[in-house]
Order: structure tokens, then sequence, then C-alpha cells
């Protein structure tokens, strides 16, 4: 049988070195998981030692004694309790334990990732915050950015979602092409596809920038909690405007803050402009304007230039004058429109200087809906018949005294075509679909406070009342009810909205055929009670 060879150890009879170590760190790391308890409570004893004699220097020499005194009775106490001293010092362990345990260290800076996008931020900021005459620049490069950055927060994914910038005094932030430098850069290195509010404090030299949530598109027609005269344009963020409605989104109950444009004799904007591309809801806002003054009791003219019928739904219904969409039918209307309101004003001129009130026939609400009236003034040009557009004249320079609203939807392409007179009195402005910041700025007259993206669902715009700010907007859902393409939903709300149909002799006939409407009844209120006879 074989013999198995003995082991042979160093020549030196020494372990290796590394063994040596590899056993050393073994046993120091078996030794401290053993007494891991004790280390904990000795580190609690030195916090809580450190932070008696902290006390101690504190309190004042001539309440030592007092505070001696009350200390030796707490202990005689607890002396002579029973089982005192050792509940006493379990308490002491205890409490040692609770104050020496280890705590996660709170993170007080940036991630290493998070503070290179912001080094990456500061360093396309150089050029545009420094000058070479500054002898110390808060901008340079290679120099650090939590000089100039501060109040940042990321996202999950790592993408900024706040951050207070600090900049120079010489800096020219009065000026809008510099200011839109400035954004622009900070748009694309922040992140695109998102929509970003830059607030300028130029008394402080400071910048912040706040990423803005998406509005809800959930909300659907319905009728919203408004006095007469006041008409929901969409629904906005919460720090734009001072006021909320009730609303219901997908069947629950929340508050939004809505943007009320208010109409009527003291209306300081009494028409509106709602420019957009094709399928950004011009449509969609028209909609919920004439279902809304149908619910205050208004009369509501449409006349469409589109020819698509997606105003069919309010034909007939009680409340619509008319629902045009020929060239001849919306010259017709309109001519009628010029006149009533030019008996309104008559109207209303006599019944002040009788010292009487006003008729329901002059305080009653009329709106005139235009969607797209560019094209029926190229068809009415091409059939040689004057221009329909040339009869809003005297709605809108006189449909404030008259209770006289319009409402005008165009597109983009077709802006050039709209009259002067349209632009001078329609002071309330809105702008849907994916737009660009000149585009904005074209037609609100200032630029947007927020970056628009380049895609948003319909209905999302921004909107600007006169001389106010710009706010961001979203219209209600208000789509065609006979829309089979369309949310059953928000098509449900929309017909439940409508107002019964008239039958012959109904009110909006009798309205447009009345015989004391002087110049209106014989030159523009028969085309109109014949197309309303021939409504479905």
């Amino acid at each position: 049988m074989a013999r198995l060879p003995l082991p042979r150890f160093p020549s030196g009879g020494k372990l290796s070195a590394a063994r040596g170590r590899d056993l050393a760190r073994k046993a120091a790391d078996g030794a401290t998981d053993v007494l891991h308890p004790l280390l904990v409570v000795g580190r609690g004893l030195r916090i809580l030692a450190a932070a008696g004699r902290a006390r101690w220097a504190a309190t004042p020499k001539d309440k030592r004694g007092p505070a001696l005194f009350l200390g030796a009775a707490c202990v005689l106490v607890v002396a002579v309790a029973p089982y005192g001293p050792a509940l006493a010092v379990a308490a002491l362990m205890a409490a040692a334990a609770w104050r020496g345990r280890e705590r996660v260290p709170a993170q007080t800076g940036p991630a290493p990732a998070e503070a290179e996008r912001l080094g990456s931020l500061y360093e396309a900021l150089v050029p545009y915050f420094s000058v070479p005459e500054d002898p110390e620049p808060l901008f340079a490069h290679g120099a650090g950015w939590d000089r100039a950055f501060g109040d940042w927060a990321f996202d999950e994914s790592g993408r900024l979602t706040r951050l207070r910038i600090r900049y120079p005094a010489y800096f020219t932030d009065g000026e809008a092409a510099s200011r839109a430098r400035i954004e622009t850069l900070l748009h694309a290195k922040s992140g695109r596809g998102r929509e970003y509010l830059f607030d300028w404090d130029e008394e402080g030299n400071r910048l912040d920038l706040r990423v803005l949530p998406a509005l809800p598109t959930g909300i659907a027609a319905q009728p919203f909690v408004t006095s007469p005269g006041e008409t929901v344009l969409g629904f906005t963020d919460a720090d734009g405007v001072r006021r909320t409605l009730p609303v219901s989104e997908d069947g629950v109950q929340r508050d939004m803050p809505p943007v009320l444009w208010r109409t009527g004799p003291r209306s300081t904007e009494p028409h509106l402009l709602a420019v957009g591309h094709p399928g950004s809801g011009a449509s969609t806002l028209l909609r919920s304007v004439a279902l809304q003054a149908l619910r205050h009791g208004g009369d509501v003219l449409v006349v469409e230039g589109g020819g698509t019928g997606e105003y069919a739904c309010l034909a007939g219904r009680a409340g619509v004058i008319a629902v045009e969409g020929g060239p001849a039918g919306a010259l017709a209307t309109l001519e009628w429109a010029a006149h009533e309101t030019e008996r309104r004003l008559i109207a209303a001129h006599r019944a002040r200087e009788a010292g009487g009130p006003l008729s329901e026939e002059v305080w009653r609400p009329l709106w005139i809906l235009m969607d797209r009236p560019t094209v029926l003034a190229h068809l009415a040009a091409a059939e040689g018949a004057p221009d329909p557009l040339a009869r809003l004249q005297v709605p809108l320079r006189h449909g404030r005294a008259a209770h006289v609203t319009v409402v005008v939807a165009e597109q983009f392409d077709h802006l050039e075509l709209l009259d002067d007179t349209v632009w001078q009195h329609t002071r309330a402005r809105v702008v849907l679909g994916a737009v660009s910041v000149q585009q904005v700025a074209d037609v609100l007259g200032v630029p947007p406070h927020t970056t628009p993206t380049a895609h948003v669902p319909p209905g999302r715009g921004y909107v600007r009342l006169g001389s106010g700010p710009v706010h961001r907007l979203q219209v209600p859902a208000t789509p065609d009810p006979y829309d089979e393409a369309a949310n059953p939903a928000h098509r449900q709300a929309v017909l439940e909205l409508l107002p019964g149909r008239s039958g012959p002799g109904g009110p909006a006939q009798v309205r447009a055929q009345q015989p004391g409407r002087d110049r209106a009844a014989a030159v523009g209120a028969e085309p109109v009670a014949e197309a309303a006879a021939e409504a479905p």
C-alpha cells in the first residue's frame, strides 16, 4: 500500500505575506460581525455623552445647581424603585443603540450622471453668459457649475425637470432675441419633446426653467358652471388663472383652472379669432362655443366654408337660426346679421332715450360662428358674387353694443385672405396645433411663454385675451356626434348637450321672420327662414 506524502511547509516555517493578510482580514471581519452590537452601543454612548456635554455647556450657570439637584433626585428615585437600576440601564442601552445605528448618508449633491449633464449644460452656456472683459466671470470654461446653477431636479430617467440659473448682470435679458437664444439652447440641451416654462427675473438676474406637465385631454363637453356672458374656451395651468371649475374627467370629478372668455356690452374682447392647421381642433372649439351659447339662451348662426358638414348636428335645433355652407346662403345670412345688428342698435338707443329697459330681442345674445370663411370668399369671387366677409364689418364694429359676438376660425394657409376688419376687432385669439414660436407671435402679438412641441393632441394650443398674458390651452373634447371615428363617450356627451329640434314655427324661425325687424326682415330674414325650413 502506497504511503501518502506529508504536507510540506515553506522553508522559512512562516506563511506567505499575502496569505497572512487574507487571514487577518477574515479575522477582523469576523470580530466586527460578532462585536457589531457592542460597537453600535458604544458609538451611541459616545453621541449621548457629547450631547450631554453640549447641553451642560449651554445651560446658564445660575441654573446648573437646580439641574444637578433634579438629576440627583431622579437617580435616587430610580435607585429605590423596584427593578429601577435594571430598567434604567436597559433604557440607556436602547437609547444608545438607537443613536448609534448606521444611517445612510443623505445625498446632498447630484449623482455622477446628473453632474455630468449639468456640467455639459454649463459649458454650453459659457459663450452666451461671458465676455472677455469680465475679471471674475460667472461662466468660464473649466470652472465649476455649482456657482451658477441651483435648485435642480431630475426625473426617473435622468432628464432635467427644474433648474435655477444665475447669470451676469450685463447680459441683455431685456432683449427678446437674447432671451430666445438662451431658451432655444436650454430646450435643446435639456431634452426635446417636452414643454418648458422660462421665468426670467431681470431684477435678480435669475432664470427658472421648469418642465410643465401635459394638460388633460379627457375633459369632454359638459354643462360648465358659468354665468351668462362667460364662455369656457378650455383649460390651462393652475398658476395661470385664479379660478377653478368642477369638471368630470373620465368619470372622475376634479377642479380644473379654466380660460374664461367674457362677452357682452362690457367686454373688452367681444370677438374671437381661432387659427390652426387642419385637424388642430378649431372646429371642436367652435362646437364647444356653440353648445355653451345655446345653453345660456343665445341665438347661434353658423357659416361653414369647409363643406365637411361638421356642424350638421346643429341644424334645426332650438336657438340655431341657420347653418349655411354655400356662398349664396352665407351672403344672405351675413347680410341679415348686419341688418340685425343695426336694428338692435336702434332699438337699444330708443330704449335708453325712453328710460326703459331693453327688450328681449335686444339683450338676447346673437352668436355668428364662421369656420374657414376665406373658402366662401374665394367661391363667391369665382361666381362673381360679393365677398361675404365684407358683411362682417357691421357685426364686428358694433357687435359689442348690440349683444352680437363673432367667432372666426381659419387655417394658417389662408390668413392673408382675411379682411383687415377681422384682424382689428378680434382681440381675443387662439392658436391651435403644432406651431412654431414665430407663428404664435404673428397671431397673438407676443411669443409664447413656453416652448411649443412638435406633436400635440387636437385642441392643444395657446390663447391670449386682448393684451393679457399668453396661456396654454386645451379645448374640451367636442367632436362631431355623427363622426363614428370619434370617442363614443365624447360623442354621447355632445348629443346630451344639444337642444331639441324646433319644428315649423319654432323659436328660430319665429325670430327670423318677425316683421318688426325693419330692414332685416326685407333683406335677409326670408332667405334665413327658408334655410331654416330646409334644415333637417
